[in-house]
């Protein structure tokens, strides 16, 4: 049976492991927002974004989008959880909260995250400057370039951050995988409302979920990195009352990495 140190010493090579891969996925998401973002930069629109557009649609009506009434409002809801009102206002409630328990650091990273993602979705959009979609009929105010989708962008940024943030404090794999799920379903619903109320390319979502998740995945990183470790040779006797963080607390020897 391993030592107590033995069996900390392999979790700490797994977790290593999660940082390496970590890392990569987000370097290697960067690198493809990169690449489409200079085919977009090209002009015009790749016949699938063409086709999902038309997809949303009634045929020959590219006027009129399908589904019934209530549909179209749900679009609207969902699509409003994705936009600027929303997510200032949950950033700042959640820095707020982290500040008030004393995570400095969280809330460093998130705001700085939000702030960044923000100003630099506003420079590629001037920088880029690709039209909004003409095909079809827009069901929701636009007053800025396509490509990327700020929504698509930013919703990954605050949402997935964010549960990151709070899954390192759970202590069940279920209730990690249960807040980072509920993050990823947002972010998918949030960018497919844009495409079926026809304000966005599927690209410009596309876009928006490559960069924005590659930041998200960059800033549970540095929170990860920046956190304070145990020593691996100090035995680790299970759930020692002195050392035994609250449910609340994050602890990032524990997180999803």
């Amino acid at each position: 049976m391993k030592s107590a140190g033995a069996a900390w010493s392999d979790l700490t090579k797994l977790a290593e492991a999660g940082v390496l891969l970590t890392f990569v996925v987000a370097a290697a998401g960067i690198a493809a927002f990169a690449a489409l973002a200079d085919e977009v930069g090209e002009g015009g629109a790749f016949s699938v974004d063409r086709a999902v557009l038309l997809g949303f649609r009634l045929s020959g009506h590219p006027d009129m989008a399908a589904g019934p009434r209530w549909v179209k409002e749900a679009a609207r809801d969902v699509t409003a959880l994705g936009g600027f009102t929303v997510l200032a206002l949950v950033a700042i409630l959640a820095v707020a909260m982290l500040l008030i328990h004393r995570r400095r650091l969280q809330a460093l990273v998130l705001a700085s995250t939000v702030v960044l993602a923000q100003g630099l979705s506003e420079l590629l959009k001037a920088w880029i400057d690709r039209p909004r979609p003409t095909l079809v009929s827009h069901l929701d105010l636009v007053y800025s370039s396509s490509f990327p989708s700020g929504h698509a962008m930013m919703t990954p940024v605050v949402y997935l951050t964010l549960a990151g943030i709070l899954a390192a404090g759970q202590r069940r794999r279920s209730e990690k995988r249960l807040l980072l799920g509920a993050a990823v379903l947002l972010t998918v619903a949030v960018g497919v409302s844009r495409v079926y109320l026809g304000v966005h390319w599927p690209t410009d979502v596309l876009g928006g979920w490559i960069l924005g998740g590659a930041m998200a995945l960059m800033a549970i990183l540095i929170l990860h990195r920046a956190a304070p470790r145990r020593r691996s040779g100090i035995e680790v006797t299970p759930n020692p009352p002195s050392a035994s963080p609250s449910p609340g607390t994050p602890d990032w020897d524990r997180s999803l990495l």
